[in-house]
């Protein structure tokens, strides 16, 4: 049967538009484009710009482009540490996050909270720390870091670096960016792109932090430093040949989510995620995994199906709709359901339908 919908939390489904606006990339020549052009320059800057505008990101922050948010942990390892940092591991890419510090040399340091559940709120951290790495949404277990929680830090930590990754809650967050340096995500989850662009905002303290490393001899990348970013995004421009056609789609989506309206988004996502936990809550076969309401996750809905989690994934299957399953070791208790810009109201509706008919 043709898919209705895909829940999938990443890849996930594409943005209603994204199709036309490839037929047009492709009959104007964007795939063969030279980054290095006039042409692109304009691409660039009305995509910076729109995410500006679409994130409410203030003066002081720059906005550079990379493959993924995978490559952005890596490169945020490298420019702004140079020996601490430290991590709030709840899942599977958290604490990648962290693992992928120690892979570099680094010595970070975590405090974990069990799948699922909230950090314990009197957590210290090290002075020392340079970076404190925040998911605010763990894709893996849909737990999502209250705002409150990571404005906090700021304050008991000024001279620590704090990183957020949003890779599967933006647009929805808004983001105090005076309590934060820097968020990255990638695209192929609420922005409805396809993969193979991840978007690291940073200000100037990360950029001041990568010249002093840069300052003592240590290495911060080569084209991936944030000196060397800085200087190309300055023009318009990447440090290398970039993912032209995924930032032309980029530009282009931002700006029919703000033809659209971006509360009116944030508006929509909380309905659709509701609904469904309200079906989920009242369902004889399905819960949401996580119980507590101040850190369920409005991107990505993830719900505990135990012995009966192939059964409802076959069932809507048959109904052209695709859940994601779970992840790592609860890949088969558990379903998980992305609730992005891509994902209608309609949409939501027949999914809570059709599960409300599982019996």
């Amino acid at each position: 049967m043709k898919s209705i919908a895909n829940f999938a939390p990443g890849p996930s489904q594409l943005y209603f538009t994204v199709a036309d606006h490839n037929k047009n990339a492709f009959r104007e020549g964007i795939t063969s484009l030279g980054h290095r052009t006039k042409e692109f320059e304009k691409i660039f800057q009305g995509a910076t710009e729109g995410l500006k505008e679409v994130l409410s990101i203030p003066s002081g922050f720059h906005i550079f482009f990379a493959a993924s948010a995978t490559e952005i942990w890596e490169r945020s390892i490298q420019n702004l540490v140079e020996k601490k940092s430290f991590h709030f591991v709840n899942g599977a890419f958290s604490n990648r996050f962290y693992e992928i510090a120690k892979q570099l040399g680094k010595h970070p340091e975590k405090t974990e909270a069990s799948f699922g559940h909230a950090f314990d709120s009197n957590i210290s951290i090290p002075a020392d720390t340079e970076l404190i790495g925040l998911t605010h949404n763990e894709t893996s277990t849909g737990v999502s870091l209250p705002l409150e929680f990571i404005n906090k830090f700021r304050k008991s930590n000024p001279d620590s670096l704090i990183v957020v990754d949003a890779v599967s809650s933006l647009p929805y967050p808004v983001f105090d960016y005076t309590r934060i340096d820097s968020v990255f995500f990638s695209v192929q989850k609420g922005f409805g792109l396809p993969a193979g662009l991840g978007v690291w905002i940073v200000n100037e303290r990360c950029l001041a932090k990568a010249e002093q490393l840069l300052s003592k001899g240590c290495n911060i990348g080569t084209y991936h430093s944030l000196p060397f970013y800085l200087a190309n995004a300055k023009k318009n421009q990447t440090p290398e040949t970039p993912n032209v056609l995924g930032i032309y789609l980029l530009n282009k989506v931002i700006q029919d989510f703000l033809r659209r309206g971006i509360q009116t988004i944030l508006k929509e996502t909380e309905y659709k995620a509701a609904i469904l936990y309200n079906a989920l809550e009242n369902h004889p076969s399905i819960s949401p995994f996580v119980k507590d309401k101040n850190i369920q996750s409005k991107t990505v809905i993830v719900a505990q199906g135990g012995e009966h989690t192939g059964q409802v994934a076959s069932y809507l299957s048959g109904l052209g709709i695709q859940a994601g399953d779970g992840y790592g070791v609860l890949k088969k208790m558990q379903l998980r359901f992305a609730n992005f810009p891509a994902h209608s109201k309609e949409q939501y509706e027949l999914l809570v339908d059709s599960l409300e008919k599982f019996k």
